[in-house]
């Protein structure tokens, strides 16, 4: 009987040592950013604009601006947690393609961006972002793009804003709700520091959303994806199954582009 008291009580202080490295250093696992020098130089297809914006607290948010002549509209787009500007450049590549403007920025901490990360910097940057937007076309022109962790901040948006229209790709019903499903043994709740809470956002949103997500991803399942979509209240609303689509794959999918363009070309003026 003493041996497995003993036991226990090396359990649970071997949980709660593991529940404060969690809470503690929770930004490297759900943030994979890689720096870039600032003598770094971009290269891509399209025409396209550097700038940088800065923050009260002095950090500096590193962005691109890919410009089309005559476009359609601009798509102000936030990444996911991995990589930098020299990856989703490459990315976004499809939409000037299509005729659309595009916008698109580093968080704090990834490529030539600085700044200390929190919930609270993430969010008030991407609204930076959307105010600076402004300032270049007339709301009825954006569209609000979030890819993956980027989604969870478009959904914040969308509660502030009305843009022409949302696209959200691989997006979460919640990051808790991912979180709780990788560390069931914690109380996720109370611990995690970065809860982008999409399904609340999107409550009170009547701009019209699409969502894409493969049935094969294994970071975000679709599942995540199929219970955002239905806890939407608005009609106003698209969910794309891309059968054999993985997490970072969509855009080797011919469905995936046949929806993006019919999605992209349904809507010209904020409902």
């Amino acid at each position: 009987m003493r041996k497995i008291r003993q036991f226990l009580v090396l359990l649970i202080g071997a949980l709660i040592f593991a529940g404060i490295l969690l809470y503690m250093f929770q930004e490297r696992l759900i943030f994979l950013p890689t720096k870039l020098p600032d003598s770094y130089t971009y290269s891509f297809e399209h025409s396209f604009e550097e700038f940088t914006l800065e923050t009260p607290d002095l950090a500096r948010l590193n962005a691109l601006h890919f410009k089309v002549t005559n476009p359609k509209g601009l798509i102000l787009y936030f990444h996911g947690n991995a990589g930098n500007l020299s990856r989703w450049g490459e990315v976004v590549s499809i939409f000037p393609a299509q005729g659309y403007d595009v916008i698109v920025m580093d968080y704090r901490t990834y490529g030539k961006s600085t700044g200390k990360l929190s919930k609270q910097a993430l969010l008030e940057d991407a609204a930076r972002f959307y105010e600076h937007t402004l300032t270049i076309c007339p709301q009825e022109d954006i569209i609000l793009y979030g890819r993956s962790l980027g989604s969870g901040i478009v959904s914040y948006l969308a509660s502030q804003y009305k843009p022409r229209q949302i696209i959200l790709e691989s997006p979460f019903y919640s990051l808790e709700a991912i979180a709780k499903k990788r560390f069931p043994i914690f109380p996720i709740s109370k611990l995690l520091r970065y809860n982008l809470a999409s399904f609340e956002y999107l409550q009170e949103v009547t701009t019209p959303i699409s969502i894409f997500h493969g049935d094969e991803d294994k970071v975000i399942p679709i599942s995540s994806g199929r219970k955002l979509f239905e806890a939407i209240p608005s009609s106003s609303k698209w969910f794309y199954e891309i059968p054999g689509g993985g997490h970072n794959d969509l855009d080797t999918f011919a469905e995936f582009h046949e929806g993006l363009i019919q999605s992209l070309e349904r809507h010209t003026h904020v409902e």
